[in-house]
């Protein structure tokens, strides 16, 4: 659960690497004492060995630099813990902050987005009906206009008729010729039928 729940722990074999977990007890050479200190300057603890003033073997190898009691570092530690802990909230506030702001331009962008489509639907929508009714307009002049220059239905209709008239003159042409060949005419009466 360390792997997990504390990401910042580093998690040692036992078997292995005895000599890598910590105990509270310092891991120099000869050293057994407590890690009662912290050299500010490496930022380790240390025991008292390490920050005696007498340099020997192994000892004193901090003894030149800042070094605080556990008690004195530990409320600066706490300060800090809780300074970062601050910084963090702020900055996840802003991030929070940020992300919603990201949200509300993707939602304008999207909403200006599908306005600019419905225009070019309405455009085009006007276009087509346009397009359409001039097209109808020029089918209707092209009728008129052929109307005009040729023929009308009317007078196709009227032609139809025309053998039918022809048929009936020629059979009363027939009709007065017989009669003028037979003699029997009023001579009125025929020159006003031919």
């Amino acid at each position: 659960m360390h792997s997990i729940i504390f990401p910042n722990h580093k998690i040692y074999n036992i078997n292995k690497n005895l000599n890598q977990i910590f105990t509270g007890i310092c891991k120099e050479k000869n050293h057994s004492n407590k890690l009662n200190y912290f050299c500010k300057t490496h930022n380790v603890l240390c025991c008292v060995e390490c920050i005696t003033p007498i340099a020997e073997k192994d000892n004193g190898q901090h003894n030149n630099c800042i070094v605080y009691s556990l008690d004195e570092i530990k409320e600066e530690k706490k300060n800090k813990l809780n300074d970062n802990m601050k910084i963090l909230e702020k900055l996840s506030s802003t991030i929070n902050n940020s992300i919603k702001e990201l949200k509300n331009i993707f939602d304008k962008i999207n909403t200006r987005k599908e306005n600019i489509k419905l225009k070019v639907q309405k455009v085009f929508t006007k276009l087509r009906n346009g397009i359409n009714a001039r097209e109808d307009e020029i089918m209707s002049q092209i009728d008129d206009k052929f109307d005009k220059l040729y023929f009308k239905e009317d007078n196709l209709k009227e032609c139809n008729k025309l053998p039918n008239k022809i048929k009936v003159s020629l059979e009363k042409g027939k009709n007065i010729d017989n009669e003028w060949n037979k003699g029997q005419y009023q001579i009125n009466s025929l020159i006003n039928d031919c």
